[in-house]
């Protein structure tokens, strides 16, 4: 029996290492780079008009409220309301507002890898979601964007540049189940070559059905937000950047003042349509502290992966310095700490996304 090629692999070696011994060397290099510029963090001036320029605690509205009218067009259109007695009132008031109709999104105006996002699908079930919130945290109502895929890509422009580009372009698949008319959801997630090696990501999202048979032909998908952590599967699609789409990037990017760096994450109707710059919509913008997530795509070996988390966290720094010298703050090392001590509790405020 011959070894699988490394493109039948399920897992890359590291894919899902813990934090603590992934990110060291990233930490290693980030405290080097800030003892060469003489600020821990001066990465935070690279957006200086978001809070620690999108490291950590940033509101995702506070980024999108800033857009033109160019970006806005390509932006799901949402609300923010704080969660309280009047919650339910407030997102019916925000949904008429945009104008749309359940389902929607309801997700954390603060938080990071999709950690409390929910789709909604009617009124009894929002009744039922936002108690699950703490009150008084800001929500952002989001119109669901129907696209079939999801794609992340990263954005840097130096404030030297006219135009910025595409650094990193990945596709987020969902990982789906397929029922045989005899198996188990259990027996289907343990029967897949991937799902079985990660069991704890997928067997909660099945909770109290573990014994459920899907019918022939019918599919099951596991997880509603695209993060890899939270089981979504990732593929590198650096190919399909195009001049066309590169430019259509640059139109919304610069319409957002004094953004150079970060990840777009958006629906779409197709790569072709993605690779002519058409037909998606943008759910988010992050900022300093999101990745280029091709390195989430199993074929990515370990130095390819820290070559370009090396390679994007010394953008952050260039730019950064850039804008100092045009006048800008960085956040401080305190105002950076306080910024991820909000984010950390927040975060463990929420419920579990979908």
């Amino acid at each position: 029996m011959t070894a699988p090629s490394s493109h039948h692999k399920t897992l890359s070696l590291f894919e899902f290492w813990p934090d603590s011994i992934f990110y060291t060397p990233i930490v290693i290099y980030w405290i080097l780079m800030g003892l060469r510029h003489g600020d821990l963090s001066i990465s935070t001036a690279a957006n200086p008009r978001i809070e620690t320029g999108g490291l950590c605690g940033e509101s995702k509205s506070s980024i999108l409220d800033m857009v033109g009218p160019t970006a806005r067009e390509a932006i799901a259109p949402y609300r923010i309301i704080h969660n309280g007695a009047d919650a339910a009132r407030d997102v019916l008031a925000a949904m008429k507002e945009i104008g749309i109709d359940f389902p929607v999104v309801l997700k954390p105006d603060i938080g990071c890898n999709g950690t409390g996002v929910r789709l909604i699908t009617s009124l009894a079930m929002l009744h039922e979601v936002l108690p699950l919130f703490p009150a008084g945290v800001a929500l952002m109502v989001q119109q669901l964007i129907t696209y079939p895929m999801e794609a992340g890509i990263f954005y840097i422009r130096h404030p030297d540049e006219p135009v910025g580009r595409i650094t990193s372009l990945t596709y987020k698949e969902a990982p789906v189940l397929t029922g045989n008319g005899r198996s188990t959801l259990k027996e289907l997630i343990m029967a897949d070559p991937r799902m079985r090696q990660v069991p704890q990501l997928y067997l909660p999202r099945i909770s109290g059905r573990e014994t459920e048979i899907l019918p022939a032909g019918e599919t099951l998908s596991l997880v509603f937000a695209g993060n890899h952590c939270k089981g979504s599967i990732f593929r590198n699609g650096r190919p399909d950047v195009t001049p066309a789409l590169t430019e259509r990037i640059n139109a919304i990017m610069l319409d957002i003042p004094d953004f150079h760096f970060g990840r777009i994450d958006l629906k779409m109707a197709s790569p072709e349509a993605l690779k002519r710059g058409e037909d998606f919509q943008i759910i988010e913008i992050n900022g300093v502290g999101s990745e280029a997530i091709h390195i989430w795509d199993r074929r990515t070996t370990l130095i390819e992966a820290y070559r370009t988390q090396i390679y994007h966290y010394r953008q952050a720094f260039l730019i950064g310095a850039a804008k100092k010298k045009e006048g800008w703050k960085s956040s401080g090392i305190l105002g950076m700490l306080r910024s991820w001590l909000k984010q950390r509790r927040l975060l463990a405020s929420y419920p579990t996304n979908d």
